[in-house]
């Protein structure tokens, strides 16, 4: 499987990874260091064929313009292991290029992640995952909970995340090159 992501600018990145270094410091969580680069996921796919991919992403990178998106708040998958991420808002210029990617990619993809679809994708960054207990959500989100996760980010590339050992790294990342009208 391969993630089409959105890496975050190093600014906001930085911030991230200080948060998720932090949860790792007070409580050994440190799964999602799986991915070391913060991001926003679009969609999980199986892909058989790489190069049509890339030059589906690159065509959309070459005609989306770079726009904002704004975060707010803490979220939870729960389960097992609960996730906790940051929530992106959806906004139009968000709904759009998200529609895009998955109209373009469907005809390539042997199986998309169903959260993946419109109708369920719900944008967001994770800040711990996998190795999360219910035991320490309680502890987690009373440290979480004394900061504040507004964020201004600057949504400027395309990334394709490939999984190479235990992490996932960027196979390439398209900058979005879209001229404003």
């Amino acid at each position: 499987m391969l993630a089409i992501t959105s890496l975050l600018n190093p600014q906001n990145a930085q911030r991230i990874n200080g948060i998720i270094q932090s949860l790792e410091d007070e409580f050994g969580l440190d799964d999602v260091q799986a991915t070391p680069d913060p991001h926003i996921t679009y969609l999980l796919a199986g892909v058989n064929k790489h190069d049509p991919l890339k030059e589906v992403l690159e065509d959309i990178a070459a005609t989306t313009v770079p726009f904002e998106a704004h975060t707010t708040g803490l979220g939870l998958f729960p389960g097992p292991n609960p996730v906790i991420y940051i929530p992106v808002l959806r906004s139009e210029a968000l709904n759009r290029l998200h529609h895009r990617l998955i109209a373009a990619t469907e005809p390539l993809c042997l199986r998309t992640d169903k959260f993946s679809t419109p109708e369920l994708w719900l944008p967001h960054i994770s800040l711990a995952l996998h190795d999360t207990t219910p035991e320490l959500l309680g502890p987690v989100l009373q440290y979480l909970n004394e900061q504040t996760f507004n964020l201004k980010l600057r949504i400027s590339n395309l990334a394709i995340l490939r999984q190479e050992g235990e992490q996932f790294i960027p196979e390439e990342v398209y900058p979005l090159e879209g001229e404003d009208e």
